[in-house]
């Protein structure tokens, strides 16, 4: 297996995670501004903020409203981070790879990116919208059913793991980051009397709502959903499970290095946070530092395996 299939297919998951995860951000945040009342510090900016793109949005818009910011996630093609271009990105990647996947797999992207194509008007309308997200939700679960049931699960289908986890661990902690919002001192008091409303928010956007009753057992509130979200081990959207599946991958991939080891501290790191004694500051200085730390990961194996060729991988 060359370094090139193997990072394509890296890719590939990176890409789908991410038209995933903005499709479901959009969608959850879409129904929680309709149920808020005006006056709580939740508007579409926060969408922006969750994928580090405040700085490129304002550059080509002057209002951060519903229009232009579905717009600029969803299909505006010159942004990279946008729904169109991770889906572009993917059907790219996996076009070249297609001798690695199953046929299901190219024809499953390849549909979702047309209909993308030709949905392009229905994001302005909030209900065709509602539909076009479902499409798209549906669409990248369906490529991952098929992934795991048709594919054999060697070495390809570990770097498919690999950077699907690497990307939910980022956005993960990206929609944490966000939730440090609510535990401000200075927050509004319709802030604190919607908070409720505001966490179950946050499990949504990760389907982790039913999980978290099922495993917290205990009304929502901020610490039990940081602390699930950060630290469960079975949660597929946990940090802490992404990092026990991507140490899963590196450990069973040949050539890793010294990879196990970092991934290991990266571990202990996560283990070791505790938001019942951390500070809005402090909780944010934190998700920082994790966000780098996932970013030095994919360095690390960016550099390990991508810039050489791989032999002994079949």
């Amino acid at each position: 297996m060359l370094s090139r299939s193997a990072e394509r297919l890296y890719w590939l998951a990176r890409y789908l995670e991410r038209t995933e995860n903005i499709a479901r951000l959009v969608s959850v945040h879409m129904n929680l501004l309709m149920d808020l009342p005006n006056g709580v510090e939740m508007s579409w900016l926060q969408l922006l903020r969750i994928n580090a793109a405040e700085q490129e949005f304002y550059e080509k818009n002057k209002i951060a409203n519903e229009h232009n910011v579905t717009h600029f996630l969803l299909v505006d093609e010159s942004y990279h981070g946008s729904l169109f271009s991770s889906l572009s990105a993917a059907r790219e990647n996996i076009r070249t790879s297609r001798d690695l996947l199953p046929d299901e797999a190219w024809e499953q992207v390849n549909e979702m990116y047309l209909f993308v194509k030709n949905s392009i008007n229905s994001v302005y309308n909030r209900s065709n919208r509602v539909l076009f997200l479902d499409e798209i939700l549906k669409g990248c679960q369906r490529f991952t059913g098929l992934l795991s049931g048709y594919m054999s699960h060697n070495h390809p289908y570990r770097f498919i793991r690999l950077g699907k986890n690497i990307e939910r661990a980022d956005m993960t902690s990206r929609i944490l980051d966000l939730a440090s919002l609510l535990l401000a001192e200075s927050r509004s008091d319709e802030m604190r009397q919607y908070e409720t409303i505001l966490w179950v928010n946050i499990l949504k956007s990760l389907n982790a709502q039913l999980m978290y009753r099922q495993h917290v057992r205990s009304s929502v509130n901020g610490d039990d959903v940081l602390n699930f979200l950060l630290l469960n081990t079975s949660l597929p959207r946990s940090v802490g499970c992404c990092i026990a599946e991507i140490a899963y991958c590196i450990d069973d991939l040949p050539n890793n290095d010294a990879l196990p080891e970092e991934l290991v501290k990266l571990k202990a790191y996560v283990q070791a946070i505790d938001t019942r004694q951390t500070s809005e500051a402090q909780l944010r200085e934190i998700l920082d530092e994790l966000q780098n730390k996932l970013g030095e990961l994919h360095e690390r194996i960016s550099n390990n395996w991508f810039m050489q060729r791989i032999d002994d991988l079949s």
